[in-house]
């Protein structure tokens, strides 16, 4: 009996033992799975990590691959900017034209077309009479502006009747002769070692910064001297009695003040029809600050802002440009200008770019001397026309 009760005691814990073995598997097998789906979790991670990286890395503007073949370029100009080693540049072509003339005997090397299109880019947003006169881009010294001030003869004709010769145009040439702007930015040795530090964009915002400051104010006051000739430099005389070579401008009736609305009107249609349409105001913060308080007979303001995000402010519906450059309210002085720039004032310069890496005079600093060309002066007399605070 006991032997039968013992053998019914081990058939009846068998499933117990076997359902333990069973468990036992399974959560071998599982735990082996969960390491395994771990794995794979951590390799796919990695996987996302590597591509987000050289997503970065293609971002970054000094290490994006081009597809206007220019990476050589700026692969070799980073390793000049950083060790000063030129090699990679000497007889570099980029658009058909060697760089082994810009040795640095000659003045220093091009910089990669991204990086001066950078800098070019925050020239062409900066309160700068660049940002709405006529630029040009040319490869000589100096530039000529043809300029026909005078009507095209006309008349009417019949079939039968002689046709009378027109008169013969009067065309004035203005030269624009270039001259040469540079900037020295510095930086630490260990700074250029640094392979995260982005020197080109570094060098670009310095460049850009100097190079943007140097020409806001040289196309207002500029003497013509090695520098462009700024605009207000040239003779002006009251609008009523203007001739060509001289700015016309319209008094405000108030020395060094102005008490109403109507010089500015007076302004704005002392400037020909088909300069107007194109017209933008110019001044300084202070001069704006005065004029947006003005309002007309019937208590409107003349200053209106832009509707969207940086569109200009506009004062009688023409877009103002504020050029910290330009003077003051005072006596005597041009502190509002309206024109169409784009016809009145050129802006020239070369296209080319130049960088001389100086590791020598600023130890431990290390000096980047960049060049460029740049001319600038009024193109047509009848484009812009001033506000004087004046009596008359």
């Amino acid at each position: 009996m006991m032997t039968q009760a013992k053998a019914r005691a081990g058939e009846d814990l068998s499933p117990v033992a076997e359902v333990k073995s069973a468990v036992a598997g399974f959560l071998s097998e599982f735990s082996g799975f969960r390491a395994e789906i771990h794995n794979r979790l951590q390799q796919q991670e990695e996987k996302m990590n590597m591509f987000e990286r050289k997503s970065i890395a293609l971002a970054r503007p000094h290490l994006a691959a081009s597809s206007d073949g220019s990476a050589p370029h700026r692969k070799a100009f980073d390793a000049y900017l950083r060790g000063g080693d030129d090699d990679g540049l000497r007889g570099l072509e980029l658009e058909g034209k060697a760089l082994n003339t810009a040795i640095a005997g000659e003045g220093g090397y091009l910089v990669d077309p991204q990086t001066a299109e950078t800098i070019r880019s925050v020239l062409k947003s900066t309160a700068s009479i660049r940002a709405v006169a006529n630029v040009v881009a040319v490869e000589a010294t100096s530039f000529d502006v043809l300029v026909d001030h005078t009507d095209v003869g006309h008349g009417w004709a019949t079939e039968s009747g002689t046709v009378s010769e027109s008169d013969t145009p009067v065309i004035d040439r203005i030269s624009i002769p270039l001259h040469e702007l540079s900037a020295l930015p510095k930086a630490s040795q260990r700074l250029l070692d640094d392979s995260a530090f982005d020197v080109e964009g570094w060098l670009a915002g310095r460049i850009a910064d100097k190079f943007a400051r140097a020409e806001a104010a040289a196309f207002v006051a500029g003497d013509g001297v090695d520098k462009p000739r700024g605009f207000l430099t040239h003779p002006n005389v009251d609008n009523d009695v203007w001739v060509w070579g001289n700015l016309g401008y319209v008094p405000t009736g108030v020395a060094g003040a102005i008490s109403g609305p109507d010089p500015i009107v007076d302004l704005v249609y002392a400037l020909g029809a088909q300069y107007r349409a194109n017209g933008t105001f110019v001044m300084n913060s202070k001069t704006a600050g005065t004029i947006r308080k003005m309002k007309d007979a019937d208590g409107r303001f003349l200053w209106s802002d832009g509707l969207a995000a940086g569109e200009p402010a506009r004062l009688m519906g023409y877009p103002v440009l504020i050029a910290e450059d330009m003077p003051d309210i005072a006596t005597g002085a041009n502190a509002i200008a309206f024109g169409d720039f784009n016809a009145g004032y050129t802006v020239a310069e070369r296209p080319d770019l130049r960088v001389l890496r100086d590791p020598y005079s600023a130890k431990p600093h290390v000096l980047f001397y960049a060049t460029k060309r740049v001319g600038g002066d009024v193109s047509d007399f009848k484009a812009i026309k001033l506000l004087k605070f004046a009596v008359s």
